[in-house]
């Protein structure tokens, strides 16, 4: 059985934090609550990345998210990576499992980007049939998350929202909830990132993210990029108090994967987060 991964706040797992993590004698306090990988980082059949991950597992609960399946993909999932993933999870066990809302693959070639979709029932059909597949190769749920966005598509009649709730119905994933994504969406795109959480199924949310993000160009011209290499801002702090205030404390990971900062770094935000869901309590 999975360990369950406890309604806390985590950090990411990064190579270069791994000792660090590992460094306190087994009966010493944990330094975080439980952990994240990227499952892509550990198809392998063995050696020192595998070791390093089990010495990691025996300590703390595991959740596994990823960034390949391409569940939005016409063309359907690549069974040889469901495969490879499911026996992954069949090893680490993990907690949870996520992957995004988005294609990348094409053709039997993998793309280096999520790519976005439009919101129509046609690209609902495509996603449905791709998590009910998935859900059925794994033996287990699935998370989706929800995409950071820089443009809205001329053809998406459905609201995000209302598009994962949708995808909820018709399939039974979960949904996990990537605040600093909905605060890059509205702020590129336009909309209200508060509403777009209150309009989510608050039982489906198994999980929430957070992450810092990067600002490029000026005025009209600005964007906001999804990178991961920044502290949680102001006003997703404020967004989670939202989120935390309308779902309950859930789960929730902080995410750093570029300008990657001291461990103690990632633990602060882990404890700010921690302290939003005490106060919520």
């Amino acid at each position: 059985m999975p360990d369950a991964i406890p309604v806390s706040a985590g950090i990411g797992l990064r190579h270069p934090h791994d000792q660090l993590l590992l460094s306190e004698p087994g009966d010493a306090p944990l330094r975080t609550p439980w952990v994240e990988v990227h499952s892509e980082n550990f198809l392998c059949d063995g050696g020192p990345r595998l070791a390093q991950l089990a010495a990691i597992r025996r300590r703390y609960p595991v959740s596994c998210h990823g960034v390949g399946l391409s569940l939005g993909s016409a063309e359907g999932l690549d069974p040889e990576h469901l495969k490879r993933l499911r026996h992954l999870f069949t090893w680490v066990r993990p907690g949870l499992v996520s992957e995004h809302l988005s294609w990348s693959v094409t053709q039997g070639v993998y793309l280096n980007d999520l790519l976005p979709l439009p919101y129509t029932e046609d690209c609902a059909r495509v996603l449905c049939r791709n998590i009910s597949h998935a859900q059925d190769a794994l033996g287990r749920q699935i998370l989706v998350e929800n995409p950071s966005r820089y443009l809205n598509f001329t053809d998406s009649p459905m609201t995000e929202a209302a598009f994962l709730t949708l995808l909820v119905q018709r399939t039974g994933c979960g949904l996990l909830l990537d605040v600093n994504n909905v605060y890059v969406s509205t702020v590129n795109t336009g909309g209200d990132a508060e509403d777009f959480i209150r309009s989510l199924p608050a039982d489906a949310v198994g999980e929430i993210h957070l992450a810092g993000h990067s600002v490029v160009g000026e005025g009209d011209d600005r964007v906001l990029i999804d990178t991961h290499s920044t502290r949680v801002c102001p006003e997703v702090w404020a967004l989670y108090r939202t989120a935390i205030a309308h779902l309950g404390p859930r789960p929730t990971l902080i995410e750093w994967d570029s300008d990657l900062p001291e461990l103690a770094v990632l633990l602060d935000e882990a404890r700010t987060a921690a302290l939003v869901m005490k106060d919520a309590a």
